[in-house]
């Protein structure tokens, strides 16, 4: 691909609608082999993004899911404890004594068990995705800076494993704490908002064929109105399309109250919004 409209286009073939400035910056991050932080509200299409471009690039796509707690073993590599004492045990029967071999075979590569960062360094091509960073706990982001840097990991019982060509490197964050600026100056970065009206309808046409335009200008201008009624969780593109599928499962071809309702969670997950939603008249507006 020569240029972001380029991009666009095969992402588009994918079913990702990439407006100018998404494009533009992946298009940047593939270029300059630069990882790229998107952040934004949960269901905008950030995840959704990577698996695309791994679509789109014949890449496996290689997904780190970022919790508290996460730290080197989990992401880098380990050994597999339980495989290294059966072989113990099978050259003992052997009558196998020679300490420095044993040590030697214990420690060979078909008992390491590659986690995802080492994964990502030894699959060329591959599309590396570290789903929301802002999750992990700082500390995590030293490690994942150091194999940014150059895309190598150091095992002391074998050396250094070094990436002959990077992945591509895709970290999503939904901005529940800041991001470290250390990490931040080694990415591309974009925010990515709620898409506009005829985005949204376009979204919805071309993620379910079976839609109607009118049921999607009257979902996408329904989860428009919603996103601003101060809810706990504002539904997010994933949200409408969900609902709208709900929808069409039962047969909608218009945004129809009772049915509407009926399917309301498939579109927000708190008690709190189906209250707000039903019970304080904004649900009764929707069909705009």
């Amino acid at each position: 691909m020569g240029s972001p409209g380029e991009l666009a286009e095969l992402l588009d073939r994918e079913a990702y609608l990439a407006d100018e400035g998404l494009a533009t910056v992946a298009f940047l991050a593939l270029r300059m082999g630069r990882p790229l932080l998107l952040e934004g509200e949960a269901g905008v299409g950030k995840t959704e993004l990577a698996r695309t471009l791994a679509t789109v690039l014949g890449a496996p796509l290689i997904r780190l899911q970022c919790y508290e707690g996460l730290d080197g073993p989990q992401v880098l590599y380990d050994w597999d404890f339980a495989r290294q004492l059966l072989h113990l045990k099978a050259a003992e029967a052997g009558g196998v004594t020679d300490a420095a071999r044993l040590e030697g075979e214990v420690y060979d590569r078909r008992f390491l068990i590659a986690r995802p960062l080492l994964k990502a360094v030894e699959t060329q091509p591959s599309v590396l995705l570290i789903d929301e960073i802002d999750r992990a706990d700082v500390e995590f982001e030293a490690i994942l800076l150091e194999v940014l840097s150059d895309f190598a990991i150091s095992i002391p019982e074998l050396g250094t494993i070094r990436a002959e060509r990077p992945p591509v490197v895709v970290l999503t964050s939904n901005r529940t704490r800041e991001v470290h600026d250390a990490l931040k100056r080694r990415c591309l970065y974009h925010w990515l908002e709620h898409p506009s009206f005829d985005r949204e309808v376009a979204i919805l046409l071309r993620r379910l064929p079976a839609c109607s335009a009118t049921l999607a200008e009257q979902v996408a201008r329904a989860a428009g109105r919603l996103r601003e009624a101060g809810l706990v969780k504002p539904p997010g593109v994933a949200e409408t399309i969900d609902w709208t599928e709900a929808l069409l499962t039962l047969g909608a071809r218009e945004l129809d109250p009772d049915l509407a309702a009926a399917t309301l969670g498939a579109l927000l997950k708190h008690r709190e919004d189906h209250e707000t939603v039903l019970g304080n008249g904004v649900f009764g507006d929707l069909r705009g």
